[in-house]
């Protein structure tokens, strides 16, 4: 399978460095999965059609599926400025149209900023943003039943800081214009809403005063900063409801209407002690009485509770927490239900169908047809959460991440390893450690692997799936308060391999500790590395719950990286903005963070300089703080001064928070930034940025690797994405293309067979191919031809784009096979202005046969060894050469460069003899048309040796015969057998006998 990308590059003039701004779309970024899904946090379904279903990802997107959840598909990539969903709502009395508000309502640190909601009126295949932008995180949309223009939202706001447009919003036109009809403070938003059954001018509101803080969390206040609201005109007038519920602290909280009797209401409300659970009103909220207080219903309030009703019987009531709780009295009493996947967000229920539902949690959307007893798979939607991406070194390559919410650390190749039953969901590992990662391979033994599980380190052997724990401290910090904790490990804690020895690791408390042993013993080789303000270190959760995973943990190390090119010399940044270097292997250290930056924030990659090391490069977060300016530094000087490299104007938008900024290893200048919307590339070292989107959605790139030609990331919310093949970028000349063809030199590429699987358009594996990239300047109207060429200077394959072309250009003599030079038309061969990108599939020329489409197609992969590419612009002709690279596993089971060349000798005999066979049939054929009498018979005689009869299990003939042979010895790298080299000459004989009596 070849893929075609189409280049189109737009030249504009940047700045006073003669630099040129490139349109990049052609170059396609492909996902490798895992084909699992990752934290969903709305669902919604459609009474019209009961197969459709909308989940909405925190970091993914929209997705529908119309066969009850069997696949999914996105349908909000291209529309949505951000992939992060809060509520999805469709229209009841029509089901085309559909309101989306962004911003998850499950506020973790990680949670990604909403952009207002977003309108569809095609059933997702279009979207319109119709406002809001600023709001932030979305808790709950509702549409008037009767009147599909008229739309609630529930402001909850900014995540990270006081906005005043949190708040109750309506409109009635659609989203053209939008009513603040509801407002308590720019501290105070609103997590859910809902309209009353049969009368929508009633409205229920939940204030909730919400924060996060790098240390702590912030969810609920006074009574005054929350509690229940109502509206019975439209919300122009509102009373606030207090009969029964909490007095003093009141914190989250979510309510159910039951929609066959308005008069009940629900409400799930997080408060202190007993006093929180389930509250009910019977008189539309005059007064409520406590029902519950299992602890189940506000776990974790915020990052969950959610309450939903039957909706033909009031009394049956579900709650999304963790775990998935149902009572059937009423609340009165709970059991939990089963669900694919823990940490529970929300849950929807088919009206006239109640044991039709679709649910979800941190694992994805499920759908159940009988009530929750049994639920469709998670493995079918791609929105992954991934912490990171770390590589190793064996052949393909496989890429590795801590995945959120997933018991350990996972890994996926980058290429089909060998044949499985389940291509894509098989193509998973678990490699120790856990959700928060990362999973780090061991240099020159991939089978090790260090993990991670929230400041647990541990070596995975992924022989034996078994793993040794050697923890820093072995310490369970989980509930302390940090300030009284030895080692602060962040739930994200660092592990980095010293690229100078693969025996010694590195691991990041607060303090940098080393081993050089696999962990069995550790050494401390620094001091506290850490700004640790001392009222940052508080026990997180406020002023309600407690909750401390690690996640609040301040001052920590985030980031580690040794020099490359300097043995001993260490970088680290810390989660509350320090930055440390030693140049002596941690005997003495220095920080030197930069003096201009603002103080907290979060220090979320580093890379010193692959070329200089007195260079380095960080890229900080400050979201948390209410920040979401892009941070990106460069110093040149071993951090006594640095250089910001993303100001207001040079590229990057000033909302784009940076998580991770690399290096490219082989051109000094070619730097690659991830930000929390998508990713960046910079050709003057960070002057200047463009946009490196390209086919890939809009989600934080979480980390970048650049390996083996290869951009590989790994995304909060869409998995792994690889753009192979990125050495154009390395050429000078990808910033000044302008009036003259250029070919550029393809990267050398290893000669990977496909095994033998099913093939399928998710995860995205392509076949092996030589990437040939070359630009056609504008105005170009001649014709464009590739040519490929072997160590000898003979032509082995030549490309052309125009099938007028290659009849009237290139003379073919194409009987009995005579032609030397297998030329053929490929549409994938672009001329079109710009650069282009052709994938030629290492085939050389395959058997002649009648069918013009399948001629000479098909041959054997040519011979690992030098090539050379030639680009034909009209009369101009450029040239570049390249390597082909035999599979390493092939060279390790065995198998020499001159076996394969002696199987490929072979290969071409039995393709001259088949392609003698089937013109001589072709001729034939042709011939029995004017035969009459005795030679007629004759040639039908000689026919029936040469071709299989018509019908079912035909007796298989010479033609057939001669292929079986051919396919018998190309599956795989291997030396002809005997067998087939005895029956080669049989066949060859027996031909040349019938062409002989055929007169030929």
């Amino acid at each position: 399978m070849q893929n075609r990308f189409h280049f189109i590059f737009l030249f504009l003039l940047i700045l006073p460095l003669s630099l040129t701004a490139q349109d990049f779309k052609s170059l396609e970024y492909r996902t490798v999965g895992p084909e699992r899904g990752g934290r969903v946090t709305t669902v919604t379904g459609n009474t019209h059609f009961p197969g459709t279903f909308y989940l909405g990802a925190s970091g993914g997107g929209v997705w529908k599926t119309e066969d009850y959840g069997t696949s999914w598909n996105n349908i909000s990539d291209g529309f949505f400025n951000t992939p992060s969903i809060g509520a999805i709502e469709v229209a009841s009395n029509d089901p085309n149209i559909i309101y989306v508000g962004t911003g998850s309502d499950g506020l973790r640190s990680n949670v990604i900023p909403g952009k207002g909601v977003y309108k569809s009126i095609d059933a997702g295949k279009n979207w319109e943003h119709i406002g809001l932008k600023e709001t932030g995180q979305i808790g709950a949309v509702e549409i008037d039943p009767t009147d599909n223009n008229t739309v609630w939202v529930a402001a909850i706001g900014n995540a990270f800081g006081a906005n005043t447009e949190r708040g109750i919003y309506k409109t009635t036109n659609g989203g053209k214009d939008w009513d603040k009809v509801l407002f308590i403070s720019d501290k105070v938003g609103f997590s859910d809403l809902e309209l009353l059954p049969g009368n929508p001018n009633i409205i229920y509101a939940a204030a909730w005063k919400a924060e996060r803080k790098p240390w702590t969390i912030i969810s609920g206040g006074k009574a005054d900063e929350g509690g229940i609201y109502k509206s019975i005109n439209g919300g122009k007038d509102w009373v606030k409801l207090d009969d029964g519920l909490p007095k003093d602290l009141i914190g989250k909280i979510d309510l159910a209407v039951s929609p066959v009797d308005s008069s009940i209401l629900y409400a799930i409300i997080e408060a202190p002690g007993k006093e929180g659970g389930l509250y009910k009103s019977i008189n539309q909220g005059k007064s409520f009485t406590h029902i519950s207080d299992n602890k189940g219903l506000v776990n974790r309030p915020f990052y969950y509770i959610n309450v939903e009703l039957d909706p033909t019987n009031p009394d049956i009531v579900y709650s999304n927490a963790n775990p998935l709780l149902k009572s059937i009295d009423g609340g009165k009493s709970w059991e939990r239900m089963s669900v694919p996947h823990g940490d529970n967000h929300d849950i929807w229920i088919n009206p006239n169908d109640p044991n039709l539902l679709i649910q979800c949690n941190d694992g994805g959307a499920n759908v159940s047809h009988n009530g929750g007893k049994t639920w469709s798979t998670q493995f079918n939607q791609p929105t992954a959460e991934l912490y990171q991406v770390e590589v190793d070194d064996q052949y393909p390559y496989w890429l590795y991440a801590g995945m959120q919410d997933n018991s350990s650390t996972i890994a996926v190749p980058s290429f089909p390893p060998s044949g499985i039953q389940n291509p894509g969901t098989g193509w998973i590992i678990n490699t120790g450690g856990c959700e928060t990662g990362p999973g780090v391979p061991k240099p020159g033994n991939h089978n090790i692997v260090y993990a991670n599980c929230k400041g647990r380190f541990s070596v995975f052997d992924k022989r034996t799936g078994t793993e040794k724990s050697y923890y820093v401290g072995a310490s369970n910090i989980y509930g302390h308060n940090p300030k009284d904790l030895k080692y602060r490990f962040q739930r994200v804690a660092p592990i980095h391999v010293s690229p100078h020895n693969p025996d010694v690791v590195y691991h990041g408390s607060q303090y940098l500790h080393k081993s050089s042993n696999d962990g069995l013993n550790w050494e401390t080789i620094s001091p506290d590395l850490t700004a640790f303000e001392a009222d940052k270190q508080v026990i997180s959760g406020s002023p309600i719950t407690r909750d401390i995973t690690g996640e609040e943990y301040y001052s920590t190390l985030y980031s580690i990286r040794e020099s490359k090119v300097k043995e001993g010399l260490i970088w680290t940044g810390s989660n509350d903005g320090i930055i440390s270097v030693t140049q002596d292997g941690g005997k003495t250290w220095k920080n030197v963070t930069p003096k201009k930056m603002p103080k907290g924030g979060r220090v979320e990659s580093i890379e010193p300089s692959q070329f200089n090391p007195a260079k380095a490069y960080i890229a900080v977060d400050r979201h948390l703080l209410g920040d979401a300016k892009p941070y990106l530094y460069k110093t040149d000087n071993y951090g006594i001064s640095w250089e910001l490299l993303s100001t207001e104007t040079n590229g990057i938008p000033t909302d784009y928070t940076t998580r991770v900024l690399r290096e490219d290893p082989v051109r000094e200048d070619l730097l690659y930034t991830g930000t929390e919307f998508g990713i960046f590339v910079s050709f003057n070292d960070g002057k200047t940025w463009d946009k490196f989107q390209q086919n890939l959605p809009v989600t934080p790139i979480t980390d970048i690797k650049i390996f083996r030609g290869d951009l590989i990331l790994s995304t909060m919310g869409r998995g792994f994405w690889i753009l192979d093949n990125i050495t154009p970028l390395r050429e000078q000349t990808i910033t000044s293309l302008t009036d003259k063809p250029h070919l550029f030199k393809p990267d050398n590429t290893i000669r990977y067979r496909y095994p033998k699987v099913s093939s399928r358009a998710f995860p995205n594996y392509p076949r092996t191919s030589v990437i040939i990239d070359y630009f056609i300047p504008k105005g170009n109207k001649e014709s464009v031809q590739l040519e490929i060429f072997n160590d000898k200077n003979e032509s082995v394959v030549a490309i052309v784009s125009d099938k007028k072309q290659l009849k009237s250009e290139v003379e073919v003599i194409e009987n009995m096979n005579l032609s030397k030079t297998f030329r053929y038309v490929d549409t994938k061969l672009e001329d079109k202005p710009g650069l282009n990108r052709f994938h030629w599939d290492l085939s050389s020329k395959g058997p002649w046969t009648k069918n013009e489409k399948r001629r000479y197609k098909n041959g054997p992969m040519v011979a690992p060894g030098t090539y050379m590419v030639k680009l034909m612009v009209g009369t101009k002709s450029f040239t570049q050469p390249f390597d082909i690279v035999m599979d390493p596993r092939v060279e390790a089971a065995g198998l020499s460069k001159n076996d394969i060349q002696t199987q490929i000798k072979m290969q071409n005999k039995i393709i001259d003899l088949l392609s003698e066979a089937n013109q001589l049939q072709s001729n034939l054929e042709k011939e029995v048309i004017a035969a009459k009498g005795e030679k007629l018979d004759k040639l039908k005689s000689i026919l029936k040796q040469l071709k299989n009869d018509e019908g079912a299990y035909p007796q298989q003939m010479l033609v057939s015969q001669i292929s079986y042979v051919l396919y018998m010895i190309s599956g795989a790298d291997q030396l002809p057998g005997q067998e087939a080299t005895n029956r080669y000459e049989e066949l060859n004989k027996q031909f040349n006998t019938l062409k002989t009596e055929a007169g030929h």
